[in-house]
């Protein structure tokens, strides 16, 4: 019964985000909530719906950890990424392996930071956001805000 609430609770507060988010970099607090607990909450905007449905479909294998969900949370977070995804000139392609860090738009965007800066224990890999964008958990990606740790 817990459960269920819970599940409900999440679904309703998802239902309320999405119902009042038209931006595609605004993350749904669900989402937040359960992605953002392992990794940086990517914007869906940053991948297409075929990588979108590939990640939420392998989820009991998610790049080597299991981020199972209940059905329930995994199909309206998936309804909320499609609904979101990228099909502009960030996600016009799928990146190899559905790693947005391995994109074109990506790795151009990032081309100026060096391959010794990637490896500092404060930034680690491409894929820590938070380390050079401080709003990367919010969906803030502004360029006039990163700080590249030393």
């Amino acid at each position: 019964m817990i459960a269920l609430r819970t599940t409900l609770a999440a679904s309703l507060a998802l239902a309320a985000t999405l119902a009042h988010a038209d931006d595609r970099y605004a993350l749904a607090p669900a989402y937040v909530q359960e992605c953002g607990a392992c990794h940086t909450p990517y914007p869906p905007a940053l991948l297409p719906a075929e990588s979108w449905q590939r990640v939420m479909a392998g989820l009991a294998k998610h790049y080597g950890t299991d981020a199972s969900l209940d059905a329930a949370a995994q199909k309206s977070l998936s309804d909320w990424l499609l609904a979101r995804a990228g099909s502009g000139k960030r996600a016009r392609v799928a990146p190899p392996d559905d790693r947005i860090t391995r994109g074109e738009w990506f790795i151009r965007k990032h081309r100026e930071v060096s391959k010794a800066a990637w490896t500092r224990p404060a930034i680690k890999s491409a894929s820590n956001c938070g380390a050079c964008h401080p709003g990367a958990a919010e969906g803030d990606y502004d360029e006039d805000r990163v700080r590249i740790p030393r």
